[in-house]
């Protein structure tokens, strides 16, 4: 039963609150304005591309709205995707993770994106936020991460500041834990290698015991989590509000960043090694990526499924960087954790 989100009432046993009757809407509309005013300012900050929108529907129910921009003069591709759906039953993706959500429909509704900008200067960039109901069950998650080429510690430290800002506005802790557990998820096991630089990610979060409910108990973020008290009396609204509010720190998190870096020069040395380090996102998108898995396991539009995936990539067998260039650095330094919000004083010292 759904109850009004005004007057939160507490299930029985637990310390859930019900979201309102109102709550699928609510975040459908927020999904589908995120969309819209990241696709404005991207095309803004391009200044030569613009969006092409495809409408899908889905047989079993919904559907969404894909944004592509392709070939600009910053982004090479850039794809901004809102979709809404809803069935019968769940994949055994999510019924993995949420077994009492079994034999209830369920409602999942988001806004993603992944941008793929030419200069391997300005770094890759994916945002993903999202909300499941099922029956008696709901929760939230997302999340936004960073992934350089060559590597500049001040915007791995924005990138981070930015959402630690959103996310400190709420609880003191989400911002801990949430890094940890993106440094944790965005890993390519098959590669003992990090994506990128990180910044946060979380799932399951319906305002239930400790803040992570990852696949690894024995991590740095179930550690630091369970070091901590589980924060209490956090309702829909509140986790809502987090959500829209990370969201709305993309822009200002992302954007300097572009700037910064969109002018520098290049040659084909940047442009084979980007293309090479862009075949560890391919490989972690379809191996590990929660989204692309659900896509697919729910019969979601491909091509929106695998927007995220680079317009041009290489392989190359046994690659090793040289000493001593950037490109050992980004290795050394960039795809291991690192606690970026403190970098400049920790470097200071």
């Amino acid at each position: 039963m759904l109850i009004n989100s005004q007057t939160p009432t507490k299930i029985a046993k637990t310390s859930q609150f019900l979201p309102g009757t109102d709550s699928q809407p609510r975040v459908s509309r927020f999904m589908k304005q995120l969309q819209d005013e990241i696709t404005e300012q991207l095309t803004k900050l391009d200044g030569v591309g613009r969006f092409h929108e495809d409408s899908w529907e889905r047989p079993e129910g919904g559907g969404g709205r894909s944004r592509v921009l392709r070939d600009g003069a910053i982004f090479e591709q850039a794809g901004v995707n809102f979709s809404e759906v809803w069935g019968s039953h769940l994949p055994p993706s999510i019924l993995a993770q949420r077994p009492e959500a079994a034999g209830h429909g369920f409602y999942a509704t988001g806004t993603s994106l992944v941008l793929h900008p030419k200069n391997p200067y300005v770094p890759t960039v994916h945002l993903n936020y999202r909300y499941f109901e099922a029956g008696p069950v709901w929760w939230f998650g997302g999340g936004a991460d960073l992934t350089p080429y060559y590597p500049f510690a001040e915007d791995a430290v924005h990138f981070h500041k930015t959402l630690k800002e959103a996310c400190d506005q709420h609880h003191l802790e989400y911002y801990p834990v949430f890094k940890r557990w993106c440094d944790e998820y965005f890993y390519l096991k098959h590669r003992q290698e990090s994506r990128g630089v990180g910044g946060i990610f979380f799932d399951y979060q319906d305002g239930q015991g400790l803040l992570y409910c990852g696949s690894d108990p024995n991590g740095q973020a179930a550690t630091y989590s369970n070091q901590q008290d589980a924060p209490v009396g956090r309702s829909w609204e509140d986790l809502f509000t987090l959500v829209q509010d990370c969201g709305k720190a993309f822009l200002p998190a992302y954007v300097p960043i572009v700037e910064r870096r969109q002018g520098k020069k290049y040659g084909d040395r940047e442009r084979n090694f980007q293309l090479y380090r862009r075949g560890r996102y391919v490989e972690f998108n379809l191996v590990y990526d929660r989204g692309t898995i659900f896509g697919l396991q729910t019969n979601g539009r491909t091509e929106s499924i695998l927007m995220s995936l680079p317009p041009l990539v290489r392989w190359e067998y046994g690659y090793q960087p040289e000493p001593n260039t950037p490109e050992a650095e980004l290795y050394e330094t960039f795809l291991k954790p690192q606690d970026w919000v403190n970098w400049k004083l920790e470097t200071l010292k």
